[in-house]
């Protein structure tokens, strides 16, 4: 049994700000718990990621990097990558050792590749020369709507600024989207 993928919180907002319909669309459309093509190229390809953890008030993010392909697929639902030797704090792999649940970032700053966010529970194997394994549970790619193109300095041009009006992305545009928007959403069809 697979935990809801929203809890209260988010529910409190989603209906808070007219937003569930159009959260209930992307999980249904966009949640999947094995490895799409899309995301198989952004994970072997990615020379670093970010990864969040925590255990009690202990909570940490850092990154991971390596030469493209140092994340490894093992298989629909499994990745792992070996842990470099680091500054001896351990804190992303004392989380883990205390508590298994991690999320992933994978993300390029381009402007426009997707991001990739994956929730799952790690284990740690070896000691002297580690590696993570991650069974990723929920996979859910997000759109690229304000990441930068840092190669060649373009900020996007979905963020709001004085004088500019950003253009309405991709996503909304969607068939299973577009009608269901919040209210107030600007880019809702009048």
């Amino acid at each position: 049994m697979t935990r809801p993928f929203y809890h209260d919180g988010m529910r409190e907002w989603q209906d808070a700000t007219d937003g569930r319909r159009v959260a209930d669309a992307l999980e249904e459309r966009r949640l999947h718990r094995t490895f799409w093509d899309e995301d198989r190229a952004l994970i072997t390809s990615a020379p670093f990621f970010f990864i969040a953890t925590g255990h009690g008030q202990h909570m940490d993010c850092s990154i991971r990097a390596g030469d493209p392909g140092f994340v490894t697929i093992l298989d629909d639902h499994t990745l792992e990558w070996p842990e470099y030797d680091g500054n001896s704090m351990f804190r992303t792999l004392g989380n883990i050792a205390r508590n298994p649940h991690v999320g992933l970032l994978f993300l390029r700053f381009d402007g426009q590749s997707r991001r990739l966010r994956i929730s799952g529970r790690a284990t740690i194997h070896g000691v002297q020369h580690r590696v993570v394994r991650v069974e990723c549970l929920e996979i859910y790619p997000n759109c690229p709507r304000y990441i930068p193109d840092l190669a060649s300095g373009t900020p996007s041009p979905h963020v709001p600024r004085e004088g500019h009006v950003p253009p309405a992305p991709e996503w909304k545009q969607r068939d299973y989207i577009r009608d269901i928007l919040p209210a107030d959403d600007p880019f809702r069809p009048k």
